[in-house]
């Protein structure tokens, strides 16, 4: 458990990072240091070889009611106004997630409204319990969707939906957001977090962290190319590449002899150089002192409610 943390929890068990928002006596509304909190401890989740998996919950009833202000607003003077650098918080959070090596399982309980659902949209699974309710609430409160949640929801929902909630701001139920495919199960509340812990281990037994990693990257960065051509490009070169991989022997291996598979190749090691993303940190492009990575992906607009 780390201990330098002040509105989160951080813990390793079981080659599982859990990362809990940890202000149940404000819903756990985030802050620009629980922003920062989150992208810092994300970024020791992917440099940790040990941790093959994330689950990002909230402690109390909530998960998160979106950005709380009431702590001091912005990290930049009100008057002066931000550096052009400046990065609003939920994206900070969302960058970084969506630059992660490792899979990402958010398991929400009560309320996710604006920031607290949008940090949760680069994540591979989200779980919902039956009492959860979402809400992309920013213009009731005459501000704007950040956490990029432009570009994320309409690749996970369709622009239909997006649409709908984002131009309404209304809030909506799990059942909505399983039939839409914002969630991808529900369950009762009190067992939310073992659903999400058994889907850890099924992850961590069962898959290989390097194809786990080049997977989850593909599937972000090319799914929206204008055509199938580069994409088959760089499966050409993955696939060629495997005549000297390990790890797709042994995942042949342990399923010819019924055998749970020990797959080898680190992911600060051994992603393929090739990849069109590939840069200093693995993954495309940089990561600054607070974890958070700069990435091509459109950023988010003011805080949200």
């Amino acid at each position: 458990m780390r201990d330098d943390y002040t509105q989160i929890d951080y813990s390793v068990a079981d080659r599982v990072a859990t990362i809990t928002l940890n202000r149940p006596e404000a819903r756990n509304g985030y802050t620009v240091r629980m922003a920062d909190e989150i992208a810092d401890a994300l970024a020791e989740a992917d440099r940790d070889e040990d941790v093959r998996v994330v689950v990002l919950t909230g402690a109390g009833r909530d998960f998160c009611v979106g950005a709380d202000l009431s702590e001091g607003g912005f990290d930049f003077d009100s008057d002066a106004g931000p550096d052009p650098a400046w990065q609003e918080p939920a994206g900070r959070v969302s960058k970084r997630l969506f630059a992660l090596n490792k899979p990402v399982i958010a398991a929400i309980h009560g309320s996710a409204i604006g920031g607290g659902v949008t940090i949760t949209l680069p994540a591979d699974y989200r779980l919902a319990s039956t009492d959860a309710r979402f809400g992309f609430v920013f213009v009731r409160r005459g501000i704007y969707p950040e956490g990029a949640s432009a570009w994320f929801l309409p690749k996970l929902v369709g622009m239909g939906p997006a649409l709908d909630w984002m131009v309404s701001g209304r809030l909506f139920d799990a059942d909505e957001a399983r039939d839409t495919g914002l969630v991808h199960r529900v369950y009762p509340p009190e067992r939310l977090r073992d659903e999400a812990y058994a889907l850890a281990a099924e992850l961590v037994a069962n898959t290989a962290p390097v194809s786990v990693a080049v997977t989850r990257q593909l599937l972000y960065r090319m799914s929206g190319a204008d055509s199938p051509g580069p994409v088959h490009e760089v499966d050409s070169q993955l696939i060629a590449s495997i005549r000297n991989n390990p790890d797709s022997v042994e995942g042949v291996l342990s399923f010819l002899e019924k055998r749970p598979p020990e797959f080898r190749l680190r992911v600060n090691d051994d992603l393929p150089g090739f990849l069109p993303w590939a840069g200093p940190d693995g993954a495309g492009g940089t990561t600054d002192a607070a974890g958070t990575a700069d990435r091509d992906t459109p950023e988010g607009g003011a805080a949200g409610a």
